[in-house]
């Protein structure tokens, strides 16, 4: 959400924009891996030699995750200081891209905590 909406703000140029936006996904992405590192360390210490059904829907977060971090991100972060740098790059899908890595992270994260809530209730 914020990244279209810092655009809307008052005296706002692209170059500004681009810069808060490196600053927020660098932070965010960051937070993430935390994240992820304590739902992995959690599932790693219930003993489990196997992953419980509710378990396989934080697989799809993670790998999306990881391209995100190895891929995606640096190419955005590199188009972006192009831009700040006055240049122009070429367009790309990568924004589009990054949008549906972002649903598919909040649907698979939403879909394992509640079957995790489920069996946890039984």
């Amino acid at each position: 959400m914020e990244a279209p909406l810092k655009f809307q703000a008052p005296g706002i140029t692209l170059p500004l924009g681009l810069g808060i936006g490196r600053l927020i996904f660098a932070s965010l992405n960051k937070v993430e891996w935390v994240l992820a590192t304590g739902i992995v360390s959690g599932f790693l210490l219930t003993g489990a030699r196997r992953l419980q059904p509710g378990q396989f829907a934080f697989i799809v977060p993670l790998l999306i995750l990881i391209v995100q971090t190895v891929w995606l991100l640096p190419k955005l972060d590199a188009q972006a200081v192009l831009y700040i740098r006055g240049e122009h790059p070429a367009t790309s899908d990568l924004h589009i891209y990054y949008l549906i890595c972002e649903v598919a992270k909040a649907t698979s994260l939403t879909i394992g905590g509640v079957k995790q809530f489920s069996v946890s209730l039984k």
